[in-house]
């Protein structure tokens, strides 16, 4: 006797299939990461990343206009820092007509509802590359997290809605919060890289921004891909300290991590897709050997199926140009 449930009754057409759809894809998805360099009428692509460019602020204009104007609602800015304005202490970072101050002045400037988040780490700022100020060729924790606090004070006097310290020192979080609300920005939100790893997908990012580490790696203050409860602790430590919304950061080698987390916790999670993961399926698709669509909308489904209320992600603009012909 045939089973009386046939569950490929609710696959028999395209109709059906997408009444009961269960995750759904929408430009409200995304944050959208852009790369901001000196300069006028710049708009250099980023080898490593094709088809993505770093912008100078007028033309980072034009294409923020186009990004609100696809319903996309949320940029993430990463700013490339001159060389002769690098040091160990990050002082570029909190400088009010620096680069990143004036990148979120231009932002507000044509699109005033556009929710303009912040990189908040020392690395693009840093004569070494790292997160953190160095000493001895150590990554020095609390000294890092005050500068960090009076970057953010900088990027939220500039008009930031939200901060996203990216640099993994512990006790960031509580400093920033602390900083902020002493300084009446009670408003101003924090979007915490909670369990970042120590991955090998960074590398595009890195040619991006040039800012690859100058000497070791991360892994002091990154977290070990190997390990997964250490991710809830981390998280639920940011949480108490006053984080609005968590990351994880690479997206789909960490999926385990998104579902446990979403279980853990109430706030929303954020998950970074990131450069690597960027590159790999482009390089792919060029060579023929994957459905560039296809694949991207797997990605990102499978991101948000797996528990992400937003997705930072290169691919944004891509995707919501395949929804609006679909």
């Amino acid at each position: 006797m045939y089973p009386l449930r046939r569950n490929r009754r609710l696959r028999t057409n395209n109709s059906i299939r997408s009444m009961v759809q269960e995750t759904i894809i929408s430009p409200n998805d995304f944050i959208v990461p852009l790369f901001i360099v000196e300069g006028t009428g710049v708009k250099e692509e980023i080898p490593s990343m094709p088809d993505y460019y770093r912008f100078s602020l007028d033309l980072l204009k034009e294409e923020v206009k186009t990004l609100w104007s696809m319903g996309l609602k949320s940029v993430l800015l990463f700013v490339k820092v001159p060389d002769h304005l690098k040091d160990n202490k990050g002082t570029e970072a909190i400088n009010a007509d620096g680069l990143m101050q004036r990148s979120i002045k231009a932002v507000k400037d044509v699109a005033p509802d556009m929710y303009v988040m912040t990189d908040v780490a020392l690395d693009p700022y840093s004569s070494y590359g790292h997160d953190g100020i160095v000493e001895n060729g150590q990554i020095l924790n609390d000294e890092t997290a005050e500068v960090l606090a009076q970057m953010s004070i900088s990027h939220a006097q500039a008009g930031a809605d939200m901060v996203a310290p990216s640099d993994m020192m512990d006790g960031r979080i509580l400093y920033i919060r602390e900083a902020l609300e002493e300084e009446g920005f009670k408003n101003t939100g924090i979007m915490s890289y909670s369990a970042k790893y120590a991955s090998a997908f960074y590398g595009p990012f890195r040619d991006a921004l040039d800012s690859a580490p100058g000497f070791g790696d991360k892994k002091t203050y990154q977290m070990d891909p190997a390990n997964r409860s250490e991710a809830i602790r981390e998280t639920l430590m940011d949480i108490d300290e006053g984080a609005d919304i968590v990351m994880i950061k690479p997206g789909l080698c960490y999926l385990d991590i998104v579902r446990d987390l979403k279980n853990e916790v109430e706030v929303p999670i954020s998950v970074y897709q990131v450069s690597g993961e960027y590159a790999m399926l482009k390089a792919a698709a060029e060579k023929g050997w994957l459905n560039h669509d296809a694949v991207m909308m797997e990605q990102v489904t499978a991101i948000k199926r797996a528990g992400a209320d937003l997705i930072a992600s290169y691919f944004a603009k891509d995707v919501v140009k395949l929804l609006h012909r679909s």
